[in-house]
């Protein structure tokens, strides 16, 4: 290596050194340190004991709230990601359509998602609520009867995928960037053809649109594994002591790990839900993307 190459490599080092120190300090070493804590008795303020797989065999056998939070995010996982995929695409195409004042519904239907999560939640709270909500209200109005959708077990999940599904604006831009991207010749072909406008739908634009919808497939899969503040601001407004909501029908994984951590101070415990938690998340990424080559298409090419 000649000298001007050393020092440029030096001085390249020196520019990103601050980078480098962050990510070795609040990155690296918090992730080797989680590893080796997820295999002690760790309770900040004792030493760790190591219990070798002790954490990992009773956070799957012995801890039934830990096998309830699994349950609950696997099933909020499992409604919400594909229904707000399928409210987003919907949106999405009636936003595409050449109509007056086409900005201003844009931008309507974009500003729940920026939003803070807690100034929204605190909005759902009140809309919800089974006395003065306005959700009941409606129902009321037209003859049904009230439900508990904060202090009901069986309907604190569906409340809140309702409240997911308020804010895909997200979504709703990429996958109108991905419409906008399609091009026209191929629905007046269709249209010559005989087409219909839901055949041109599911023939043309569903297919050019797998991009992003495997895009936000991915990233909501994520995202729901991870809920956390709604679920939590929701069990301490359901009314219960517990924070998991109402017999623990709130208690996702994300939650539980963050109890455990700095409720009871079990942060080996938790140590080795968060490693649970990436391996899960890792795992469900990993089969989405082998999944994808049957069902992604990019630019007419599978």
């Amino acid at each position: 290596m000649s000298r001007t190459v050393r020092r440029r490599l030096i001085t390249g080092l020196l520019f990103i050194s601050p980078w480098i120190v962050g990510f070795l300090g609040f990155t690296v070493y918090p992730m080797l340190a989680s590893f080796y804590y997820s295999f002690t008795t760790y309770d900040v303020v004792r030493s760790p004991i190591w219990s070798g797989l002790e954490n990992y065999t009773d956070l799957f056998f012995k801890d039934a709230l830990a096998i309830k939070a699994i349950y609950n995010t696997v099933f909020y996982a499992a409604i919400a990601v594909p229904l707000g995929i399928v409210v987003a695409v919907g949106i999405s195409l009636l936003l595409n359509a050449k109509i007056k004042g086409l900005a201003l519904f844009r931008t309507i239907f974009f500003l729940p998602s920026i939003v803070p999560v807690v100034a929204s939640t605190i909005l759902w709270i009140w809309i919800l609520s089974t006395n003065f909500g306005l959700l009941n209200a409606a129902l009321n109005a037209v003859g049904l009867p009230k439900v508990g959708w904060l202090v009901d077990p069986n309907w604190t999940k569906p409340s809140l995928i309702l409240m997911g599904l308020w804010g895909f604006g997200g979504a709703m831009v990429i996958y109108l960037a991905g419409l906008q991207d399609i091009p026209e010749v191929l629905y007046e072909a269709a249209s010559i053809d005989g087409a219909s406008s839901l055949q041109r739908i599911v023939r043309i634009t569903l297919p050019l649109l797998t991009p992003q919808i495997f895009f936000n497939l991915i990233t909501g899969l994520i995202g729901a594994f991870q809920v956390f503040t709604t679920a939590f601001i929701l069990g301490g407004a359901s009314g219960t002591a517990a924070v998991g909501g109402p017999a623990n029908s709130l208690l996702f994984y994300s939650l539980y790990l963050y109890l455990n951590a700095f409720n009871f101070f079990k942060m080996g415990y938790a140590s080795a839900m968060a490693w649970v938690l990436f391996l899960l998340t890792m795992l469900t990424t990993m089969i989405v993307l082998r999944t994808a080559r049957t069902w992604v298409f990019y630019g007419g090419v599978q």
